[in-house]
């Protein structure tokens, strides 16, 4: 696994326009449109500088070219709005394998259980018990665990599944039609596997693995997907191309 800092670094950004800023900018060329202070309020360069390589290796790239062009029309469209937070959302999940551990092992199983909220002590003892096999790990501090454990947190509410100042509380977004659209493309493009029927990102759907099968096999979805379903099999096919369902669904 590797593992960094960017948990702590975006749960630290007080500014998530910088996101926008940073789809087509750098230090440089924004030093020499101004300097940083024509953008953001956040003091210093190397301030900006830490902001920038986390936002651009966990929120903004992915492997595949297709999805990295949903992920910046919908920065461009709202940066802020609650289907692109859930975009960054997954987008973070699959670049950064300490995000998706936590979220495999914490957030999810509290949300699927129906539980309020979830405590600090929670997630520093799942990074403690990854300590003990991750030698990226093994030099973290106790404050290192601590602070990371408590960014999660605060990043997941910025994503918009959390609520709350020091006692957060668990939300349950509904995905829209658009975003279910959008989320069912996603899964098809990360998958290693063409079947979905057992995938680990069948949790990011934000419904029970039932509930998401049943609104995947309604009729309305039929233009945009073709989906072969055998009890034990889910195979899905896209049927309009990834560099277009943005803006279809946008004027749909």
């Amino acid at each position: 696994m590797h593992i960094n800092s960017d948990i702590n670094v975006l749960g630290s950004l007080p500014d998530w326009n910088l996101i926008k800023v940073f789809l087509s900018e750098d230090m440089v060329s924004i030093k020499e449109k101004g300097g940083i202070h024509t953008y953001t309020a956040i003091k210093t360069d190397k301030s900006v500088k830490r902001f920038e390589k986390a936002i651009k290796a966990t929120l903004i790239q992915n492997k595949k070219p297709e999805l990295e062009a949903i992920i910046s029309q919908s920065i461009k469209s709202n940066t802020t709005s609650a289907e692109t937070l859930l975009l960054l959302f997954w987008n973070a999940s699959l670049n950064n394998e300490l995000l998706f551990h936590l979220n495999d092992k914490v957030f999810f199983p509290a949300f699927y259980s129906g539980r309020v909220s979830i405590k600090n002590d929670e997630v520093v003892a799942c990074i403690k018990d990854l300590k003990q096999s991750e030698d990226d790990l093994k030099k973290w501090s106790e404050i290192t665990i601590t602070t990371t454990a408590s960014k999660y947190l605060t990043l997941l509410k910025k994503f918009g599944l959390m609520e709350g100042s020091v006692n957060k509380s668990i939300v349950h977004p509904h995905l829209n039609d658009a975003m279910f659209i959008l989320y069912v493309y996603w899964i098809v493009a990360i998958s290693e596997k063409p079947n979905l029927v057992s995938s680990n990102w069948l949790s990011y759907s934000f419904s029970e693995k039932q509930a998401f099968l049943d609104r995947l096999l309604q009729k309305k979805f039929s233009k945009y997907f073709n989906v072969v379903y055998t009890g034990d099999k889910l195979s899905i096919e896209p049927l309009i191309p990834y560099e277009s369902i943005y803006e279809y669904i946008s004027q749909s």
